[in-house]
């Protein structure tokens, strides 16, 4: 069972810096790029209005990866802005390259840690949906205290979220399904879209398959996907 007294410990967190080698494209879209799409921690709170120029329903991902499905989702919805959150500095890299040649204006990222973007810049009641896709799941147990997905990380989106804005989870590690489940299902103000206790019927049209999540279908993994409203 979910602890829902632990404290959250900050100390801990939910990724690992790897070391990984920028291609001289990403590295390139990287400095070229960041000035027009780059969002800081150090600005403070986000005046969504502002940096996108409308008030407009806004969608924050957590962990965008390579950032195609990201790009291919904020090109769906033209009349949605989206905040990406990625330290993967490779990744960063081929998102903007996309987000610059095909010309997506409604895309803006930050490359620091998610939990301290929505304690220090994301102003409560301000986002419509929070996407968290295919997380490290930390499939060791002695690891589960690093899933990002914790009461007291269900009780910060609650504050970041607008009354009937949706909390969106995907994984293809049924361990990793099953504890999201179980936090998301004691998180006071939250109801889940398909049901106490289900998770949703298939993959949602509006969530684009990746690369990462065929290679596993290819492997014969499921995938879980888990929505839940703030109601309160």
């Amino acid at each position: 069972m979910i602890d829902q007294d632990q404290p959250f410990q900050r100390k801990i967190r939910s990724f690992v810096m790897r070391a990984t080698r920028m291609t001289d494209g990403q590295k390139k879209s990287l400095d070229q790029n960041w000035a027009k799409f780059g969002l800081h921690m150090a600005d403070g709170p986000l005046s969504i209005p502002e940096t996108f120029g409308r008030d407009a329903d806004t969608v924050l991902e957590i962990g965008f990866g390579m950032g195609d499905s990201f790009v291919d989702m904020a090109i769906a919805a033209p009349e949605k802005n989206f905040i990406g959150i990625e330290v993967h500095l490779p990744g960063i890299g081929r998102m903007l390259n996309r987000t610059e040649t095909e010309q997506v204006p409604n895309i803006r990222c930050y490359k620091e840690d998610a939990v301290e973007i929505l304690k220090d810049c994301i102003e409560d009641q301000a986002l419509s949906t929070v996407q968290l896709f295919f997380p490290d799941p930390w499939h060791k147990k002695k690891h589960h205290k690093r899933r990002i997905v914790q009461p007291e990380f269900a009780e910060l989106l609650r504050r970041k979220l607008k009354t009937d804005g949706t909390f969106h989870m995907a994984t293809d590690w049924e361990n990793y399904a099953e504890h999201m489940l179980e936090v998301m299902e004691a998180a006071p103000g939250f109801e889940n879209v398909s049901g106490a206790g289900q998770y949703t019927n298939g993959r949602p049209a509006h969530r684009p398959v990746t690369k990462f999540e065929k290679r596993g279908q290819k492997l014969g993994h499921g995938v879980w996907d888990l929505i839940y409203r703030k109601v309160d």
